[in-house]
């Protein structure tokens, strides 16, 4: 099975055909680890290699946080903010301009379609740009008087250097989202991108150099996360970890961060419903649902992965689910035609099949739709229904990451209120209704950081995004990011001479 660069435009080529050894970018320069250990970096389409990429020790983090607090004390430090912020444009331009190849790069190394990473990675200068212009407008503090005697205020102060955890599933996209807020609020970053994606991670590195971010304000590097995550998180001069992925891999972060009390930010996993009533617009409900699970070749964290359908359009809205998986177009994730390619790695491929081989043992019945023959070399997984589950299965209380959806009935809104809430995650959840009521009344009812009413998964940049119970810690997103990557701070002034105790300024008889 050979790569089909047909589709791609000509600067996607070029870039997939001139892909070379990966390496961290440190202090404004790209070297290799000081031990010279490198991994290797695979194409899930094909399983073949695609490069090697520096492996990142304790020393290597180390040089990378010298260099952030460097530039933390130093020149960004002192920088004016409107000068800031010139930077933070600028490399979203930068990023608007090479859209045509960072896509491509991107579907090449993870398996996402291309018509889905090209809206990602134009996502990506928009966080810039957003940042840009929230911390202008929405970065304030607040005063309080007090009569004649106070004039109390608040500022917000950046933190330090932030050591930012990305994952795999959308890498160049979430990576922004979290270096955006961080730069624009004048932190300096340490950034370790998920292992399974380093391509688009370096090709950011190499857009902010051309940016002309002073040396040190942006650092990366690459490894595993046993090892170079793990000597970011326990590093004592990097005070804020934002980490995003699976929930045991983020309390292990929690644990080995908090000798010296860091802050976090955690966005981990989920097993968010889909609530579809029988007074529902079926065709949209559908359309959300199929899209809403299979996005993303299913490896998303706010998947509507468990299906709870009314039990008087079961049987129907199941019926034309299965048509829908049997026409969704599984192939070459370069194509713009294909709209589920391979799963990231063989690893993750072996994982998401474990569970579909539980969920058959447990009593489901598996449903599939269809990868060409052609395809096999690759971590294909076929668009996935796990029909007559109930709320103890694994596959119905575990996030298995991948296009896979359980699907089930109920009988009424109590009813599909507590099983929604049965489970350990509480990330995002969907209810689809025309009782608007019962719209606001079930979503409310819902434990979970977001909820959308019909509505597929569409994010107002401004808005809070996080999670609930074990799928998460904190918010990003909008100005909530600030409580996060600023320290706020109050200053009081007195206006007046108000009264202060005197101790000991009476003389007292000694006797």
């Amino acid at each position: 099975m050979r790569i089909d660069l047909e589709h791609v435009s000509e600067a996607g080529r070029n870039v997939i055909q001139n892909i070379g050894s990966v390496n961290h970018y440190i202090n404004g320069a790209f070297t290799p680890s000081t031990s010279k250990d490198t991994f290797i970096n695979t194409n899930p389409y094909t399983n073949e290699t695609i490069n090697d990429v520096a492996q990142g020790n304790e020393q290597d983090v180390n040089l990378a946080v010298k260099a952030a607090q460097t530039a933390f004390h130093g020149e960004w430090g002192q920088m004016k903010l409107s000068k800031r912020l010139q930077f933070m444009n600028r490399i979203a331009d930068l990023i608007n301009e090479h859209i045509d190849e960072i896509a491509p790069l991107e579907s090449f190394d993870t398996g996402l379609p291309l018509k889905q990473t090209k809206k990602m990675v134009a996502r990506a200068a928009q966080n810039f740009r957003f940042y840009a212009e929230m911390v202008s407008t929405r970065l304030v503090g607040d005063v309080y008087n007090v009569d004649d005697e106070f004039l109390n205020y608040t500022i917000h102060k950046p933190v330090g250097v932030a050591g930012l955890i990305t994952p795999w599933n959308a890498p160049f996209m979430l990576e922004t989202w979290k270096i955006a807020p961080a730069l624009a609020t004048g932190n300096t970053v340490v950034l370790k991108p998920a292992e399974w994606s380093p391509l688009t991670a370096n090709r950011l590195a190499e857009i902010i150099h051309k940016a002309g971010l002073p040396n040190g304000v942006f650092n990366v590097v690459h490894g595993i996360g046993e090892i170079t995550g793990a000597a970011l998180v326990a590093h004592r001069d990097v005070p804020l970890i934002s980490f995003t992925g699976e929930t045991k891999t983020g309390v292990e972060i929690q644990r080995n961060g908090a000798e010296h009390m860091k802050q976090f930010s955690m966005e981990l996993g989920g097993k968010s419903p889909i609530i579809i009533f029988d007074d529902a617009d079926l065709e949209r409900a559908l359309d959300a649902c199929v899209w809403g699970i299979f996005s993303f070749n299913g490896e998303r964290c706010t998947a509507n992965s468990r299906l709870y359908v009314h039990e008087s359009i079961a049987s129907e809205f199941i019926e034309r689910l299965k048509a829908r998986v049997d026409n969704i177009r599984v192939g070459d994730p370069l194509d713009e035609a294909t709209e589920i390619g391979p799963l990231i790695h063989r690893n993750h491929y072996d994982h998401v099949k474990s569970h579909i081989h539980q969920a058959k043992e447990d009593g489901a019945t598996v449903y599939q739709g269809n990868v060409p023959a052609e395809y096999d070399l690759g971590c294909f997984i076929p668009p996935t229904l796990l029909l007559n589950t109930d709320q103890t299965m694994r596959a119905v209380q575990e996030e298995i990451f991948g296009p896979v959806l359980t699907v089930m009935t109920f009988t009424d809104e109590a009813d599909v209120i507590e099983r929604a809430n049965d489970v350990r995650y509480g990330l995002a959840g969907y209810v689809w209704t025309n009782d608007m009521k019962r719209g606001h009344r079930v979503a409310a009812a819902v434990n979970a950081g977001m909820l959308w009413v019909n509505a597929q998964n569409v994010r107002d940049l401004r808005t809070p995004f996080g999670g609930s119970k074990q799928s998460g810690i904190g918010r990003e997103g909008g100005h909530y990011a600030f409580e996060f990557y600023t320290e706020v701070q109050i200053i009081h002034v007195a206006l007046n001479d108000h009264p202060i105790p005197q101790f000991g300024k009476t003389n007292r008889e000694v006797h």
